[in-house]
């Protein structure tokens, strides 16, 4: 019975890979994707098979294969007992894959995961308490699946951008993955940490959100008012969502399938140089690097991944979890302020659940050095660890000599710590050592390093080298490049511009073409980062834009900001060093801005002293100016990083001698900076309701003359003229511009059947104004129900059909077929209905049975921007370009069941690439 139902689910659907095995419980329309037809020919095939004749009530009234085996034994009682002398067939054993190689997009692999190893642990996510809950793959699958319903239901459309801001929690998962789900695209984006900073924090956040076009933010419950404050500053449309209430099911809504190539999420890099931009990632590029990184680690079943790192950052999210993901490992998942707050507990997270891979910035490291006390950690085992990945930012050599010989004596090896190298353009990694790797640190003479770029290696004798450490070799399939500023490539140990290429590379940066033109350099990625190589070796020396060039030399600012975080009363990490224009001189200066904790004027004199002391010793010259400025001045990234540009600017234009106001004072400008937006964003709204009202008018006016000339005038030729007319009339007083392309395609003497796409409630009155109206509408059996349509969908010769009459199905086909013998023209909206949502929907197969059955054409039309012009559940009209297109006729190859199914198939595909919205078929 079930293999019965199979089969004809594959024929029904073979354009859907990897369909599950049909269940006796499963629905057969919801489930199984069975309109009335595929019902009647099911029953026919399943009476073929077991020579049965069923009841012909089956046919309405069966909800399941259940169903219909039931009838089937009640028909033949005798074959309960051939059933039970049947040999017992083996179950049929599918092969399990170490690795889900064959996806090509990230629902793909969770999807894979969720059914090969449902309830095996994916996350143990540690919240508030010291044990963590475990997230199954299947957990995860239905969080996010329920999450992508409620979108959908929210109004949430294929391809539009979602912000996410949201703490590291199970709502985050579910969130993420909840839309790739809806096929839309995630921008993860961090929420606020210090009230002292909330006015730079959501100004950043407005051009983010701006730049992305979101629709739509996932937040917490918490974060909802400062949300509203930040959706006012927006000049564009913004739901908020909080994350407790997208929690919906449904098993008739149906979820696209991604493409490989569609952007799976937006990733804005650090903006450490600048305006933070929006890395386009693709499914493709995610996958690649995923791949090509867990070879680079020699990843295996036993490794487990314990991570702190932020999800909205590259290094949490892609490294971490989603690497994590693919290759089927247990991931450690806490909150960066569980780190932040006591750091001994990522190493005791490391130390109970045996964790081999781990990551984290350069700083986390130290700030392991600096607040773990040793009685915190007695009993600690880091043996297991096997790979530190330390990237994201610049990688200290004294921070990994230093790390290393503290936590030798806890099983921490010297071959653990792995500097990498990676860049939110390409993914998130580029460079990676080989496991087990004492990381080389390159020790060469200053003076030509700083003169000419140039990277000798330093005798021992040297006191002042420059160190810099090795970021190991390109992912496989990936490459570097060297570059002088001439764009000739150089050879090792030359410093110079880093260029890259490889399958992980962005396409781009989102809505900024002119950033876009200055990332390529035709098929290779300017990284922006200067370094040099040895062999396949990478080593990086800082970023070109930070580059301070002063008398000639070079000066390297994080070199210089570590040599005066060592400083007693500096706090350390939170100095800024960069490059300052002298237009008195026309030279670039060296500013050096610190945080102080101590205002006391002989304190601030001793740390100028000893600031000017210090940098006299490394770079030969003192610093132009000293800023000492007071804690949380110093500007960072999301991800901690130095934002020098911004610094450079703040410093530039007074704002450190001003200070930052106080928190109310923020609050009370960012209200002040959103009130002109309200306004603007209240006349767009106030425009909207004029036109509206004004189209809403005209069309009252018309369709009242419309309807009393088609129930008074004689003649069906007649009404159709003046409905033609009259809708040609209407649209032009609406300011639509109606474009028809390929009514030459449609056959004057010849009877065949249209074919269209339904998206508005206006498609059959655009129909009526761009095709010729010699053609019957086929509609649903439900308007007859309604005296004023039904008298005039009569006058204008409509044929109507059952929708959800599954036993009428076969009859109503039946009708429609004699008519198409009469010489009649049919017009079927074979989806059957319309959401708001774009998307093309599964096609029924009455419209390609009648014309099987009687060998005539089917006639695709496609209907482009009726949706927006007025979609479901929406009765305000906007002002918007329509397009009717008249594909070629597709002949059928013949009169069989098959051949119904390919012209169905055949057809939509035409359609689909013609209204280029997502599809949306049928998905089990």
């Amino acid at each position: 019975m079930l293999a019965v139902v199979e089969d004809l689910v594959a024929e029904l659907h073979p354009e859907q890979p990897n369909l599950p095995d049909p269940k006796l419980a499963d629905k057969l329309d919801s489930d199984l994707g069975f309109d009335s037809l595929s019902r009647v020919e099911l029953l026919n095939r399943v009476e073929q098979q077991f020579a049965v004749q069923l009841p012909e009530q089956l046919f309405a009234t069966a909800e399941t294969p259940a169903d219909i085996l039931q009838n089937i034994l009640s028909a033949d009682p005798t074959l309960q007992e051939k059933m039970r002398a049947l040999p017992q067939s083996p179950a049929k054993v599918t092969p399990l894959a170490l690795l889900p190689e064959q996806a090509t997009t990230l629902p793909e692999v969770l999807e894979w995961h969720s059914k090969q190893s449902p309830n095996h642990t994916h996350i143990l996510l540690y919240g508030d308490g010291e044990q963590p809950t475990p997230i199954s793959y299947k957990k995860l699958w239905q969080g996010a699946r329920r999450v992508a319903i409620s979108l959908i239901e929210h109004g949430l459309q294929p391809s539009q951008t979602v912000a996410i801001m949201l703490p590291t929690g199970a709502d985050y998962l579910f969130s993420f993955f909840g839309i790739l789900l809806a096929s839309a695209t995630p921008v993860p984006i961090y929420p606020p940490v210090r009230l002292s900073q909330i006015e730079d924090h959501l100004k950043r956040h407005v051009r983010i959100l701006e730049n992305a076009g979101a629709v739509m933010l996932i937040t917490v419950p918490e974060a909802k008012s400062v949300s509203i404050l930040l959706r006012n500053l927006l000049n564009q449309d913004l739901q908020i969502l909080v994350s407790n209430d997208l929690d919906r099911e449904s098993v008739s809504t149906p979820l696209p399938r991604s493409r490989p190539n569609d952007i799976a999420f937006i990733q804005y890099t650090s903006g450490s140089t600048g305006f933070p931009k929006g890395v386009q990632l693709s499914h493709y590029n995610l996958l690649a690097n995923i791949r090509s990184m867990g070879e680079a680690v020699a990843i295996t079943p036993e490794d487990v991944f314990v991570s702190w790192l932020p999800l909205y950052h590259d290094m949490g999210l892609i490294g971490a979890w989603l690497g994590s993901l693919y290759f089927g490992i247990p991931l450690v998942l806490m909150s960066p302020l569980r780190f932040l707050v006591r750091p001994q507990r990522w190493l005791w997270a490391i130390h109970d659940h045996k964790g081999t891979l781990s990551a984290a910035p350069n700083f986390a490291y130290e700030l392991c050095l600096k607040k773990v006390r040793n009685e915190e950690i007695e009993g600690l085992d880091l043996s297991t660890w096997r790979m530190a990945f330390n990237g994201a930012e610049p990688v200290s050599p004294a921070t990994i000599r230093r790390f290393s010989s503290h936590f030798s004596s806890y099983g921490f090896a010297n071959n653990t710590m792995a500097p990498v190298y990676g860049l939110a353009e390409c993914s998130v990694g580029l460079a990676f050592p080989p496991p087990g790797r004492i990381a080389p640190i390159d020790r060469i003479q200053r003076r030509p390093m700083r003169e000419s770029g140039l990277a000798l290696v330093a005798e021992e004798i040297d006191q002042s080298p420059l160190e810099f450490v090795a970021c190991g070799a390109p992912l496989a399939n990936h490459d570097i490049r060297i570059l002088d500023k001439t764009g000739q490539v150089l050879p090792d140990r030359q410093e110079g511009h880093l260029q890259f290429q490889g399958p992980s590379a962005t396409r781009g940066y989102f809505r900024n073409p002119k950033a876009t033109r200055q990332l390529f350099d035709g098929d290779w990625l300017d990284s922006g980062d200067m370094a040099y190589r040895v062999g396949d070796e990478i080593y990086l020396t800082g970023r070109s834009k930070d580059m301070i060039i002063r008398a000639g030399r070079n000066i390297y600012p994080q070199e210089v900001e570590e040599k005066v975080g060592e400083i007693e009363g500096i706090r350390k990490g939170c100095v800024a060093v960069f490059g300052h224009l002298n237009e008195a001189t026309g030279t670039e200066g060296l500013v050096v801005m610190a945080e102080i904790r101590e205002t006391a004027p002989d304190t601030q004199e001793r740390l100028r002293t000893e600031i000017i002391r210090s940098l006299s010793q490394l770079i030969d010259a003192p610093p132009d100016d000293i800023a000492l400025v007071p804690p949380h001045t110093v500007l960072k990234t999301s991800s901690g990083k130095i934002r020098r540009a911004a610094c450079r600017e703040a410093y530039e234009q007074g704002e450190l001698i001003k200070g930052r106001p106080p928190v109310w004072r923020q609050f009370a400008d960012l209200i002040a900076a959103g009130l002109p937006v309200q306004f603007q964003r209240w006349r767009h709204k106030t425009g909207e309701l004029l036109y509206a009202g004004y189209a809403w008018t005209l069309f009252l006016i018309g369709a009242t003359i419309v309807w009393l000339l088609v129930i008074l005038l004689p003649g069906t030729g007649l009404r159709r003229r003046i409905m033609h007319h009259s809708a040609r009339l209407l649209m032009k007083l609406c300011g639509i511009r109606l474009q028809v392309e390929g009514l030459n395609h449609i056959p004057e003497n010849r009877v065949s059947v249209l074919v269209a796409n339904h998206s508005s409630y206006l498609d059959g009155l655009i129909l009526i104004a761009a095709v010729p109206f010699t053609f019957h509408f086929v509609a649903k059996a439900e308007l007859l129900d309604k005296f004023i349509p039904r008298l005039f969908l009569r006058r204008i010769g409509t044929f109507f059909v059952e929708r959800f009459d599954h036993g009428g199905g076969a009859g109503d086909t039946s009708f429609l077929s004699k008519q198409t013998q009469q010489g009649e023209t049919l017009l079927f909206f074979p989806e059957g209905t319309f959401t708001a949502r774009e998307g093309l929907q599964h096609f029924r197969l009455g419209a390609f049975v009648t014309a099987t059955q009687n060998r005539v054409p089917v006639i695709p039309v496609t209907l482009k921007g009726s949706r927006k012009l007025l979609p479901a559940n929406c009765w305000k009209p906007r002002r918007n370009p329509l397009k009717v297109t008249v594909g070629e006729p597709i002949i059928p190859a013949g009169d069989e069941w098959q051949d119904a199914i390919d012209l169905r198939d055949g057809t939509r595909q035409v359609i689909l690439e013609t209204c280029e919205e997502p599809d949306l078929s049928w998905t089990p």
